[in-house]
């Protein structure tokens, strides 16, 4: 064991330690951290609209008179993402963040067709459809976004700027400063509108959406691709390292796409597509107590372990374990490179996972419907919030549960533990 674990200390937590820093992770994080209120809000009206004692012409009704508040909100999240990045990539570089997040927008939907097709196979031209500033858009609002603030930095701190005299307003000089470095970053992106369109009568939309999210999307919403992350998670928060922030960087693209794809059919009527999402993520795995879904292990140590010091940490770490808060135990115990109890923080998880999707696979429990819940929302609640379904409260319930029994006899093993510190 301490072999393998002086292992990995060697070679993986060197480069999750990079990943953790990186530039471009770390403005995709704060991207989608700066949607989170108006997704959490729109998330909100869904579940008012559609809650399960409504009947069909209530939810209509409610749905024409508030479903604007979801229409500009979580089906738009790409506009608000695209934004994000610009503004902080640009900060990253010490440039004026709101044109650098303006300049990104615009970029982007230089790139998006102006026209739409009806459900009568007729063309529309002059507006923009909301599947291409949602989910559909996702990958290429972010790959434009990281384009044009790199552009527009590179290009500003060229000092490709006019500069106005001392006496002239700020937001003047400003605006004066931005306009070369946009102007070139916007042509750029309308040729290659232009190019793309004209030589090969497509849209970026379509051909990123093909080529690159549709199979990235397929990968990250398999099991196997789950577990992995969630492998990692566990292991880089036993070496201390934030697990959640760092997989998330990388897996947050892909499980809001999955999550807002869920959303789109689930207010349409259609099946759900999609079992792993964001709220799936959330709500039956950090959901259950925290990374490593750890509440089962807090109530085992507050009232079932035998020593004033386990005892003690338990009952400290049980207020914050309802709401999903658990660094109290991880570093209290500590969990952390604690070798005694790595096997029970490694595949509990990864067990409680593999049963969640099984039993939503079969349809004994739906899958979450695309409505983001708080990951601070106490189990129970959280479960019956994901999936409109009490059934989704009672799969939480179940899952500490298992969790409870995979710790508690290593949990027994440290209270045998001889140490004359500990009563």
């Amino acid at each position: 064991m301490n072999h393998f674990m002086d292992m990995l200390n060697k070679h993986i937590m060197p480069l999750a330690t990079k990943l953790g820093q990186n530039r471009y992770l770390t403005v995709l994080r704060d991207a989608f951290m700066l949607s989170f209120p108006l997704t959490m809000f729109g998330s909100i009206v869904v579940v008012i609209t559609n809650l399960p004692f409504f009947n069909d012409a209530t939810k209509a009704t409610l749905t024409s008179l508030l479903g604007n508040g979801q229409n500009a909100t979580m089906s738009i999240m790409t506009v608000f993402v695209t934004f994000g990045i610009g503004y902080y990539l640009s900060d990253s570089y010490d440039v004026d963040g709101i044109f650098g997040g303006a300049v990104a927008f615009a970029s982007f939907l230089i790139l998006t067709p102006f026209m739409m097709t009806t459900d009568k196979g007729v063309d529309v031209s002059g507006v923009l459809s909301l599947d291409r500033l949602g989910a559909k858009g996702m990958f290429l609002g972010m790959i434009a976004a990281f384009i044009a603030a790199e552009l527009y930095c590179r290009f500003t701190k060229k000092g490709w700027q006019i500069k106005m005299p001392d006496g002239v307003p700020p937001a003047v000089s400003k605006s004066f400063a931005a306009l070369i470095p946009a102007v070139l970053t916007l042509t750029i992106f309308l040729a290659v509108q232009a190019a793309v369109t004209g030589l090969f009568n497509v849209n970026l939309h379509d051909v990123i959406y093909e080529v690159i999210q549709k199979p990235l999307v397929g990968l990250g919403s398999s099991l196997p691709a789950t577990l992995v992350a969630l492998f990692f998670v566990q292991l880089l928060w036993f070496f201390g390292l934030h697990g959640q922030i760092i997989v998330n960087s990388v897996m947050d693209p892909i499980w809001n796409t999955l999550m807002l794809e869920n959303l789109d059919a689930y207010k349409a009527g259609r099946a759900l597509p999609h079992i792993i999402t964001k709220p799936f993520m959330e709500t039956f795995t950090v959901g259950l107590g925290g990374s490593g879904m750890t509440l089962a292990v807090v109530i085992l140590m507050a009232f079932v372990m035998k020593k004033k010091q386990y005892r003690d940490v338990g009952r400290l770490a049980l207020a914050p374990g309802l709401f999903n808060v658990n660094e109290p135990v991880i570093f209290g115990m500590p969990i952390v490179l604690n070798a005694s109890i790595f096997i029970p923080w490694l595949i509990a998880p990864l067990i409680v996972t593999v049963l969640n999707y099984a039993v939503m696979a079969i349809g004994l429990v739906p899958a979450p419907t695309g409505v983001s819940v708080p990951w601070t929302v106490p189990i129970f609640f959280s479960g019956m919030l994901a999936t409109n379904s009490v059934l989704g409260g009672i799969l939480q319930l179940i899952d500490v549960v298992i969790v409870g029994l995979i710790w508690f006899p290593f949990l027994k093993m440290l209270d045998r533990q001889k140490d004359p510190l500990t009563n």
